[in-house]
């Protein structure tokens, strides 16, 4: 199975999650459009049905693939950093 890019995956997330805070703060149908449209290519690109599992498993592909659970409480002692921000 091909795994997705990195960077690119962190790129939706941060979509996915400006998004959901935009749509909270005020409902708008450009912003919900938007939002199923992250949604769906974040399900495509992990290989899920579930927005909430895509985001697990691109927030596990992230930390494997640069960032030990040791390397993220020394950066950040708050040990906030490994916290998903995106559900």
């Amino acid at each position: 199975m091909l795994e997705p890019d990195p960077k690119v995956v962190r790129e939706l997330l941060t979509r996915y999650a400006s998004l959901r805070i935009a749509q909270a703060e005020s409902q708008r149908p450009t912003t919900g459009r938007e939002l199923a449209d992250v949604s769906y290519t974040l399900c495509v690109m992990m290989a899920t049905t579930s927005i909430h599992d895509a985001v697990a498993k691109a927030d596990a592909l992230l930390l494997a693939k640069g960032r030990t659970p040791d390397a993220v409480r020394a950066a950040d002692p708050d040990g906030e950093s490994g916290l998903s921000l995106a559900v």
